[in-house]
């Protein structure tokens, strides 16, 4: 196969919702209201919460990578406030929003999805879609220059991790587990591993020792193999996209696509291309600091993730979007160059 040229067309797809929306937030409490359920720790108002992080998402990749032919912003019967900006401009066809009645087509007994594991098991149904896509959520950002070639190499998917024991395969392991349940021991034996998850996905792809543990980081997707998952298992993939919430027993889609790419050699590691995961909730102050000079020195950290940044003190908040102001810049200023 031919090695991947910048010519070649390689989209990007950002998930994207607005919890402050009166009209999302009411469409979330009926479906709760018809199930019988309180809100769940998968129906958290910081998951659909927007603090402005969908700007800096698609501002870092018109200016990091310009090579992408088209971002499309996957959300649900809503319109980021960039559209607006950016109308006019010459950026104004490169971005597009879809629907998720798009991407459901044929599923519509499976909305609303408030389910970023089902929403993203279909992002590959977006008409007119490249074969080769960036599947990004729209905590991410880019923060240095990145090329094709960071994703896609001679016909197959890039991938950052690395190989892991599956904890079905350690001795002894399964009995340890069982003594912990019968303890009681396993509390949290409801919540949602994304570890866990990438285990299981590598067992319905048919690897028996090991999986591949992945970062949290932007995922290069091809189109054909998402079609030949959704032939290859509809069970489980009907499944996945039936939950209007997570579940713990759901396939995480990253982990399923990319072992199905290793598993049939359309798939190179590469350890480079490093990511820096913000947690500000949890991380101190300092830690921030740390990370944030880090990132500046560091020329392997091409990719940021910012998670629930609102949930942080208004000091932590400032700094962080400070420091984004400055790597990656205001969509704004982009337009005016």
């Amino acid at each position: 196969m031919a090695e991947t040229i910048v010519n070649e067309a390689i989209d990007a797809v950002i998930m994207w919702v607005d919890g402050a929306d009166p009209i999302h937030a009411e469409k979330l409490n009926n479906y709760l209201a018809s199930v019988g359920s309180t809100r769940p720790a998968a129906a958290s108002k910081t998951r659909f919460h927007n603090a402005g992080e969908i700007d800096y998402c698609v501002t870092s990749l018109l200016k990091f990578a310009p090579w992408l032919q088209t971002i499309y912003i996957v959300t649900d019967n809503q319109r980021p406030a960039l559209m607006d900006k950016i109308k006019g401009s010459i950026f104004e066809h490169k971005v597009k929003v879809i629907d998720h009645s798009v991407i459901f087509a044929g599923h519509e007994d499976c909305l609303p999805s408030f389910n970023s594991m089902a929403i993203s098991s279909l992002l590959w149904r977006i008409p007119g879609l490249a074969e080769q896509f960036i599947y990004f959520n729209d905590d991410f950002v880019i923060v240095r220059p990145v090329t094709p070639g960071d994703f896609f190499k001679n016909g197959k998917v890039v991938l950052r991790g690395r190989w892991k024991r599956l904890s079905a395969s350690i001795p002894g392991n399964q009995i340890f587990k069982t003594l912990r349940n019968l303890l009681g021991a396993n509390r949290k034996k409801n919540r949602i591993s994304f570890w866990g998850l990438q285990q299981q996905c590598a067992e319905l792809i048919g690897f028996k020792k090991h999986y591949f543990r992945l970062p949290h980081v932007p995922h290069p997707w091809k189109k054909s193999s998402w079609e030949q998952l959704f032939l290859q298992f509809p069970d489980a993939m009907l499944k996945n996209i039936k939950a209007h919430l997570r579940v713990p027993d759901q396939f995480v889609p990253e982990g399923l696509c990319s072992h199905f790419h290793l598993k049939n050699s359309l798939a190179e590691v590469k350890s480079s291309a490093a990511n820096m995961q913000l947690k500000p909730s949890d991380q101190s102050l300092w830690r921030i600091k740390m990370k944030l000079h880090g990132a500046e020195r560091n020329q392997n950290i091409v990719f940021a993730c910012v998670q629930s940044i609102e949930t942080a003190s208004e000091e932590k908040q400032q700094l962080i979007f400070d420091w984004l102001d400055r790597r990656v810049g205001k969509l704004e200023d982009l337009l005016l160059l």
